[in-house]
């Protein structure tokens, strides 16, 4: 059954919602790094005409997402270390905000998940599930910024998690799985106080912690 976003009652045109649906895959890894993106196939499945498609493909191609080819198509595209190290500073500035916002307005419930998602990672790095850990973690952030309340920073940030993903694919060969799973508890601990600015610090710190990672190779 296609999934019909086109019957949804958001208000956000149609080649948006597409557009969401895709990065959302791309962040899931059903659409991989390279990974062919067909028109027709995405239109099917989602129950909607192709040209909402091409201009959310279109989109996505303006922020290095997706790449065409002609005669070929689209395709997901794998930013280079050099794009990635750049998406940290403005991904760290969008995710302290948000942090700092959450923490005024996040509940226990959405708390006591960040804990499950951090116990996810762990479990992942136990069983050395690089992309359960992935999951987990892209999750994690999610909700944080999710949890701002700011529907604006949340896209824009959204539109820099496929950059971001593609983090631990660029370093996989020197990645400490556990210790990337344990660090996330410098978040969840200021939130958890209801302090924003110490929030905000502990994001900003670790994404830039994960940069440099990502330039000298090596996140030991």
């Amino acid at each position: 059954m296609p999934e019909r976003i086109s019957a949804s009652l958001s208000r956000d045109p149609l080649s948006t919602q597409i557009k969401d649906v895709i990065v959302q895959r791309i962040i899931e890894g059903r659409y991989p790094p390279g990974a062919r993106l067909i028109e027709t196939r995405i239109a099917r499945e989602l129950g909607v005409s192709q040209a909402p498609v091409r201009e959310a493909l279109r989109d996505l191609e303006s922020v290095g997402v997706v790449e065409s080819f002609a005669f070929r198509g689209a395709r997901v595209r794998l930013p280079s270390s050099e794009e990635l190290i750049e998406a940290f500073p403005v991904r760290a500035a969008l995710e302290s905000l948000a942090a700092a916002e959450a923490a005024r307005k996040i509940d226990d419930e959405r708390l006591d998940e960040l804990e499950v998602l951090i116990s996810a990672m762990v479990e992942a790095a136990q069983r050395g599930d690089a992309h359960g850990q992935s999951m987990a973690n892209a999750r994690f952030h999610g909700l944080v910024v999710h949890s701002a309340g700011n529907s604006i920073l949340e896209h824009h940030w959204a539109l820099l998690e496929p950059f971001a993903r593609t983090y631990l694919t660029a370093t996989k060969a020197h990645v400490d799985l556990m210790h990337l799973a344990e660090r996330h508890r410098k978040i969840l601990e200021p939130l958890r106080r209801r302090d924003g600015a110490a929030a905000a610090n502990a994001v900003r710190e670790h994404l830039m912690e994960a940069a440099l990672w990502l330039q000298e190779g090596d996140p030991r």
